[in-house]
């Protein structure tokens, strides 16, 4: 095991470390250690239910996920990471916003951390940057930086550090800044001081069980990807099932609603970064804006961005669906020309959602129009 230098306070060091990533642009700080083998019977239950749909990385890496010493050979600490993403200036009743936006058929909702600069790239400098200061703190030491870039159980590593607890929607949880902000980590082969976990305070409430859309929490802590949304509109790369489309609403990249619905959000905190200010088009657009667009102008748009990952086809699938739900809602003629238009020559996939949108029965848009039931959280 590699200690930290009998020459240095450890805990000092830790202050420093905490000193540096405030400065950073991190909003907390803390250090797991490696044994996450509670964690893996779980892990392995939630693949064999196939529950993580056509994200075959996921078993592909099978039990790695809990192993941080499998993945990165000699790591004796994870020094867990939280950064907070709402845009800067954002206020009390943001939460109202987001509802009043999920509320009109015609908008397209954009899930809120996607609407500024790729978390993937901010987080990832950041951390290095981190890394490379303890490093001329203390000397050489192995290390590697992670942020949703490789399998890691973010989300175990961050509760068992105290950045939170894991909320009954499998995001961390944090009392003084609910679940807006990112995770990432520093694998790291020096044997850091541990921070303490902290205790749950969901209590009875089951607001973000409740409002999901597609009743895609099917248990407290457990979540089914197949009906998610966030994995429909992001990680699947085939048709939507046509069953679940008319519960997409307007979502077109993301989904937001567990955590709108959750009372600890309304302690979140915006960013301290720029980086993840709204860009234009990503906030209040109408679909029929954003299909207006051509792969041209939705490279250049998306250009550093987390959506232009999905590439053009899913988000013209996406943009469809949404299309067709704002159609059932209320007759667009305009909204239709705008489908017409983006059906010509499109691929197969796309065109199939765009038939759909086009000539799916009219029926009430299955659009949510705020929590459904908030219980008391402790």
């Amino acid at each position: 095991m590699q200690e930290v230098p009998s020459t240095v306070d450890a805990g000092a060091l830790l202050e420093r470390l905490r000193g540096w990533a405030h400065g950073l642009g991190f909003s907390q700080i803390a250090v797991a250690d490696v044994d996450l083998s509670s964690a893996e019977p779980g892990l392995q239950a939630w693949l064999d239910a196939g529950h993580h749909g056509r994200m075959h990385y996921m078993a592909a890496h099978g039990l790695k996920r809990a192993r941080p010493a499998e993945l990165v050979p000699g790591t004796l600490r994870v020094v867990t990471a939280r950064m907070d993403y709402l845009p800067q200036g954002t206020g009390p009743g943001w939460q109202a916003v987001e509802w009043v936006g999920l509320a009109r058929p015609e908008q397209a909702q954009i899930s809120i951390y996607a609407r500024g600069r790729d978390y993937h790239k901010v987080m990832r400098q950041r951390l290095q940057k981190l890394a490379d200061l303890l490093q001329a703190d203390v000397g050489p030491c192995g290390h590697r930086v992670f942020t949703d870039s490789a399998p890691v159980l973010e989300v175990e590593l961050a509760a068992r550090s105290g950045l939170g607890w894991r909320g009954k929607h499998t995001l961390t949880l944090h009392r003084e800044a609910g679940s807006m902000f990112f995770l990432g980590e520093i694998f790291i082969d020096l044997a850091l001081p541990l921070t303490e976990a902290v205790s749950a305070h969901c209590g009875e409430c089951r607001a973000c069980i409740d409002v999901c859309p597609t009743a895609a929490i099917t248990a407290p802590y457990r979540v089914d990807a197949r009906r998610c949304i966030s994995y429909l509109t992001i990680e699947h790369d085939g048709p939507i099932p046509v069953e679940l489309r008319p519960l997409l609403g307007n979502r077109v990249y993301g989904c937001d609603d567990c955590q709108l619905a959750c009372p600890w959000n309304k302690f979140a905190q915006p960013a301290v970064l720029a980086d993840f200010d709204v860009r234009p088009g990503m906030a209040g657009a109408t679909i029929a804006e954003l299909l207006a667009w051509s792969e041209a102008e939705f490279l250049r748009r998306t250009e550093g961005s987390a959506i232009r990952r999905i590439g053009f086809e899913r988000w013209q699938r996406n943009l469809a669906v949404a299309a067709g739900n704002a159609l059932r809602a209320r007759d667009d003629a305009p909204l239709r020309a705008a489908l017409q238009r983006a059906g010509q020559g499109a691929g197969a996939v796309v065109a199939e959602h765009i038939a759909w949108a086009l000539s799916a029965p009219a029926a009430p848009a299955a659009l949510s129009s705020g929590p459904q039931s908030v219980g008391a959280i402790e």
